[in-house]
């Protein structure tokens, strides 16, 4: 089968067939994987330490590739999905050591960014990530495939598609278009030219308590919300009105607004930051266990086929091209092996030879563990959506949990051990969560797993090489987050550090289980909501019913903010009104244009995916963007400032920024039912 779009069999056959050969690993694509994946990381670690968020970099790999590639003669598909598995392990890195290193200088066990062990921890998480993806892309990926979507790797995959089809002008023409409008809408915003606020958020007092709503203006989580359907839209944001509209009210009519809090808005915020969020700790506590306990039959699966398609290729039976992944007995030594190394960095922390071993073995099996849960939740709502630092924050509690028996409470080295464990499960995490939506887009275009693997490897690599630099140059710069015991000379030196308010976040979970502090009381209310809406799952299960409630998705709107979850409803509002719209149609439509309006309603529902895949494009590309000249004001004073800045605040608030997003709404609706209506003429 080529790779222009020939008629496939059923919905899961690769475009390119097991059989056809063609290029994938190849040394411009190598050279160009590690500039990019260099330079996405530099730019998401700056992200994630000003703003606690990445920017995912799937799609955008994709694109700067293709870009890249037609200035060469000779240049395929899968070579370009090559280039962006590789390029976007930067970000993914990026993620797994912002959200966590940082804590050791903000506890004040490091006082400054050791390189030697920031690049172990980073290489080596790493690397078990991609380790650990492989039996997690046959249980997720292969034998899911019906479940769990990944939404980016769906639209990874289209953008490519897409973009190499000579069939498929106008739907690259639908792809550009929206793109364009993705990341002009992100340079309006307050990184850019100030036009309008990232987010729109209004609040008041109600009596003693608070009452909000708020929603990000980004047409990337609108795009996630429209591929990830209503079902899962719906689930993220009654997660987030559970934290909102509801804990966040009562909490305040109990213990009032924080002092300092100006208006309703800050208040809500502040309850949530230091009391709510830990409802979404508890949800994922519970949540995470369950998905693996849900999971057990497809991981058990997943690690005895790759050992069975190991013995199968010893004894000379050939593995299909499209299924053939790095060998089970790599991925299980490695894994093994990767313990050693670690084990020694653990040992300079607490200086006992049997903690330094727990320690491995708790990162181990905690990293395989929480990948499996990180994948999942990547499956459902998306990597640029999945909560790594919630994740994150229930390995560091169990850690600290398992520490305290031996170190005792009060531990100076406690704290910073727990961090640790939770930073290479971190970056292990955030890379399975990457590896498998590129997994996902590499199994809908018939590419070879195991060069995926090898290329993650590369990016890993190359991405660790860079990170403990940048954070030594950012930290000399700027200060990165506020040590808990800073000296005045520090504070005057570094007047406006960049918050880094992940890494705070893990230090104040590990200090608080050491030293107090840790609400407990939130971390368990939300295990015991998990509880209830597992409870509901099986009772719906049981009823047959296609409405589902899977826990994680309801913790992942629990633990994020409120306004992440608006957008995401919002897509998945728009899949379904236009499904009912074109059902309709169908219902009255005579026989003679019913086969027309099937065919009308494939083509909608690819323009739809291409235009969310645009508008994910575009604003991922533009936030990458605007980050790197930021990031290079700490060498180049021309970019220090707000040098884009239209107007010094955003004059209107976010009220232009929503009117707009309405629009955008509306024009993802036209689109989608565009071929439908066009029939019914």
């Amino acid at each position: 089968m080529g790779q222009n779009g020939d008629q496939k069999k059923d919905k899961f056959e690769p475009l390119i067939s097991s059989e056809t050969r063609l290029p994938e690993i190849t040394f411009k694509g190598i050279i160009l994987a590690i500039f990019l994946a260099v330079v996405l990381a530099g730019a998401n670690a700056y992200l994630g330490l000003f703003a606690g968020m990445t920017v995912s970099a799937t799609i955008p790999a994709a694109v700067i590739s293709m870009a890249v590639f037609s200035l060469f003669k000779k240049n395929n598909i899968l070579e370009n999905n090559i280039v962006q598995t590789a390029a976007s392990a930067g970000e993914a890195v990026a993620a797994g050591v912002v959200f966590t290193i940082p804590a050791l200088v903000i506890l004040g066990y490091w006082s400054h960014y050791d390189y030697l062990q920031t690049l172990m921890i980073t290489a080596l998480g790493g690397t078990i990530g991609v380790l650990f993806s492989v039996p997690l892309r046959r249980a997720l990926v292969v034998q899911a495939r019906e479940e769990i979507k990944f939404p980016e790797g769906i639209a990874t995959a289209e953008v490519l598609k897409a973009g190499h089809s000579t069939e498929e002008k106008g739907s690259l023409a639908t792809m550009i278009i929206a793109t364009l409008a993705g990341g002009f809408l992100k340079i309006c915003q307050e990184a850019g030219l100030k036009l309008w606020a990232g987010v729109f958020e209004v609040g008041t007092r109600v009596g003693n308590s608070i009452a909000y709503f708020g929603t990000d203006l980004s047409p990337a989580l609108l795009g996630v919300g429209y591929i990830v359907g209503l079902n899962i839209a719906v689930l993220v944001f009654v997660g987030g009105a559970i934290s909102w509209w509801i804990a966040i009210p009562i909490y305040a009519a109990m213990h009032g607004i924080p002092a300092g809090a100006h208006g309703a808005v800050e208040g809500a915020t502040a309850i949530w930051s230091a009391q709510i969020r830990y409802l979404g700790v508890g949800a994922m506590c519970v949540g995470g266990l369950w998905a693996l306990v849900q999971l057990r039959n497809q991981l058990l699966t997943g690690v005895v086929s790759g050992l069975k398609a190991l013995k199968e290729e010893k004894s000379g039976v050939a593995t299909e091209r499209t299924d053939k992944d790095i060998p089970m007995i790599w991925v299980i030594v490695f894994s093994i092996l990767a313990v050693i190394p670690l084990f020694f960095v653990y040992h300079l922390v607490v200086k006992s030879v049997t903690v330094s071993i727990i320690m491995a073995v708790i990162m181990l099996i905690a990293g395989f563990l929480f990948s499996a849960v990180a994948g999942y939740m990547a499956g459902l709502v998306g990597s640029s959506n999945n909560p790594i630092s919630g994740v994150t924050i229930a390995t560091i509690l169990f850690a600290a949990l398992v520490l305290l028996l031996f170190l005792g409470h009060g531990s100076a080295a406690g704290p910073a051990a727990a961090i640790l464990i939770g930073a290479v499960v971190c970056v292990a995490a955030a890379i399975s969560g990457d590896n498998l939506q590129d997994l996902k887009a590499g199994y809908i275009l018939g590419a070879t797993p195991w060069k995926q693997e090898f290329m993650l490897i590369v990016g890993v690599l190359a991405s660790s090489l860079v990170l403990s630099p940048i954070l030594h140059l950012l930290n000399i710069k700027y200060g990165v987050g506020v040590p808990f015991h800073a000296s005045p000379s520090w504070l005057a030196a570094h007047p406006t550090p960049l918050p880094a308010p992940q890494a705070t976040l893990m230090a104040s979970v590990a200090q608080g289980v050491f030293h107090g502090g840790l609400p407990w009381t939130m971390v368990t209310i939300g295990g015991i909501i998990a509880v209830a809406i597992i409870c509901l799952d099986q009772y719906l299960k049981a009823r047959g019913s296609s409405f589902r409630t899977p826990v994680l998705a309801v913790a992942v709107g629990i633990y994020l903010p409120f306004s992440l979850s608006t957008p995401i409803l919002a897509g998945g509002l728009v899949a379904f009104a236009a499904a009912k719209m074109r059902n309709k149609a169908s219902k009255n439509a005579s026989k003679d244009i019913l086969s027309r309006l099937k065919e009308a309603e494939g083509q909608g529902d690819r323009k739809g995916l291409l235009f969310a895949s645009g508008l994910i494009t575009g604003e991922a590309l533009m936030g990458i963007a605007l980050a790197v000249p930021i990031t290079l004001a700490s060498v180049w004073p021309f970019f220090k400032g707000d040098f884009m800045a239209v107007f010094p605040a955003p004059p209107f608030g976010g009220w232009p920024g929503l009117i707009v997003m309405l629009g955008v709404v509306y024009w993802l609706y036209r689109v989608v039912t565009k071929p439908t209506r066009q029939v019914l003429k």
